[in-house]
């Protein structure tokens, strides 16, 4: 029993760490649109410049769509079939957390430190991003496919670029429709 109890933070923060690290990604796409007709790709600027970012977070969105694009065998392009766009979103999470139970103190006189009642509520504070990706047909200027990524932002610069980086290959993974995943 004692050897369960003192396992039970270290579970606990373990399934908080890797529940913050997940990305939920969804795709939404014109269905009369034929993929394969796309071989070529460019970066739409005008759309680029409205996403409410950092110019070296775009800077590293853009570096991982195009090492994606790439890797799927598309070429980038001055006369491109689509046109890649990006949008992005972000807010705050509070999360409180009242359950009354924790580490606490028994007071003066007492024992000493052990497990009991804590008063007082845990709150945390995190943001949520979304990123969404736009594929847009060059010659038609209309958009044929939007991948979208949610998930918690990382403020430590070392991990952002890999955090971008798991952001964008995770939504491409949604790419090209009818693609194995």
């Amino acid at each position: 029993m004692k050897t369960i109890i003192k396992l039970l933070p270290i579970a606990l923060i373990a399934m908080v760490i890797t529940s913050c690290s997940s990305v939920r990604v969804a795709a939404d796409y014109d269905r009369q649109v034929d993929f394969s007709q796309y071989k070529t790709f460019a970066f739409f600027k005008s759309g680029i410049d409205k996403a409410e970012i950092s110019d070296l977070d775009k800077k590293r969105i853009l570096r991982a769509i195009e090492a994606e694009l790439l890797a799927k065998g598309y070429t980038k392009s001055e006369n491109p079939d689509m046109l890649v766009s990006i949008f992005t979103k972000s807010n705050q999470r509070v999360d409180v957390y009242n359950n009354s139970w924790g580490f606490g103190a028994w007071g003066w006189g007492a024992p000493g430190w052990g497990w009991g009642w804590n008063m007082q509520p845990n709150v945390s504070t995190r943001t949520q991003g979304v990123l969404f990706v736009d594929l847009i047909d060059a010659k038609k200027k209309e958009l044929v496919w939007q991948g979208q990524g949610t998930g918690y932002l990382s403020s430590n610069m070392e991990k952002k670029e890999q955090r971008i980086k798991e952001f964008v290959a995770k939504i491409m993974e949604k790419y090209p429709p009818g693609s194995m995943q």
